[in-house]
């Protein structure tokens, strides 16, 4: 990508955040999804940032997709999470590890935008541990049958192909991930709406009962699931970071904003030593974040330029892990400081501050535990020999 094309990309983004803001805004305060999300992602061709350009995308080295999502997620996690689900774990893990066809099949759709991508991994009861996953597959002829259920899947109503990682029908290993193309008979999905949060993105559930997946679907080799999940996790990973970092700059901005021209005790609440506190922490807060995410960045992109390098893949595996728990807990401090900051009005769906605090907590929970991810900072360190959940 060169630096104008870098530079129209970002651009983009940003006509595309400020033309969706407006219908975002009213959609988040009806609890229904922006049915605007799409045509305008299309509108601004925005739906395959990091594919390479013969497959349809802008070919987005990961530092600059990084900033697309740090710009998008000032917009909302539940838009952010539109791209993490479509993208960083939709389309990534297929150019990573399809082969030619597989490739040339689903990409160039997905980037115009008209196939819609998720990534089926959790179950009601494989979250954390993702070898204790259910689903299983078997191999009939010429083609699988699958068998299970998949769980809080971001887009898992509206995409139209899944990735998803089943056991060998009576195994417990072999893991392997499948490309299934969603709406054929005996499948049933639901759309979850009990949420905390992210009140403008799909999350739902679905189940396989003995649906036929072609031979030609499954993704790398079989047994290879798991190291696909994982290393999937760490795009997906680093996508929530630098959404986070969208959201703490935007609950900055408000807060500031807020605090100038709200008037108690006959002066600006931001002339209160009390507020100037929560502020300096929101200011910190997102320049440690956005350093912390575009160093992450970089050595994901040094993991991709030469890829069979251990050392380099260990590195991003880390700096990506200690991103995502960083400032994923650093977005919730700032949305509650900037909920803080605006009083009553900010415990409000009218006001922006609110809807980033509900919309921040499950970032502490989905692509990794804050208690996972601790686990894992530490094994890195120590050791896998130290691993406390090997």
């Amino acid at each position: 990508m060169t630096a104008a094309e870098r530079e129209q990309l970002l651009k983009d983004v940003d006509d595309f955040c400020r033309e969706l803001r407006p219908s975002e805004e009213v959609c988040y305060v009806e609890h229904q999804l922006n049915d605007q999300l799409l045509p305008l992602a299309r509108k601004y061709n925005l739906l395959g940032m990091p594919i390479a350009k013969e497959y349809g995308g802008r070919g987005a080295d990961a530092v600059t997709y990084a900033e697309a999502l740090m710009r998008i997620g000032r917009e909302g996690t539940g838009v952010r999470t539109f791209f993490s689900g479509h993208t960083s774990i939709g389309q990534f893990p297929i150019q990573f590890w399809g082969n030619e066809p597989q490739k040339r099949k689903y990409l160039p759709p997905s980037t115009r935008g008209e196939m819609i991508l998720a990534f089926g991994l959790t179950e009601p009861d494989a979250g954390s541990n993702p070898r204790e996953l259910q689903t299983i597959y078997e191999r009939r002829g010429d083609h699988y049958t699958f068998n299970g259920v998949k769980y809080l899947i971001s887009n898992g109503s509206i995409a139209h192909v899944t990735l998803n990682f089943a056991y060998p029908k009576g195994q417990r290993e072999g893991m392997s991930a499948f490309i299934i193309e969603m709406g054929g008979k005996g499948l049933e999905r639901e759309m979850l709406t009990s949420k905390l949060g992210l009140k403008t993105s799909d999350t739902s559930m679905y189940e396989f009962m003995d649906y036929s997946v072609p031979l030609d679907n499954l993704l790398g080799r079989e047994g290879d699931g798991f190291r696909i999940a994982m290393h999937t996790l760490m795009s997906g990973r680093l996508s929530v970071a630098a959404g986070q970092v969208g959201v703490i700059e935007d609950c900055l901005q408000e807060a500031v904003q807020y605090a100038k021209s709200r008037v108690q005790h006959g002066k600006p609440i931001a002339k209160h030593q009390l507020v100037q506190d929560h502020i300096a922490f929101i200011q910190m807060a997102f320049d440690i974040s956005r350093c912390f995410v575009l160093e992450a960045a970089r050595a994901k992109q040094a993991h991709h330029d030469d890829r069979d390098n251990v050392e380099l893949l260990h590195r991003a595996d880390l700096l990506i892990a200690e991103a995502k728990f960083y400032v994923s807990r650093a977005a919730w401090e700032a949305a509650d400081r900037a909920v803080q900051i605006f009083g009553g009005r900010g415990y409000s769906e009218l006001y922006r501050p609110g809807r980033h605090l509900q919309d921040s907590r499950v970032c502490r929970i989905y692509e990794g535990t804050e208690e996972i991810l601790k686990l894992k900072i530490a094994a890195g360190v120590l050791g896998k020999e130290f691993e406390a959940y090997g």
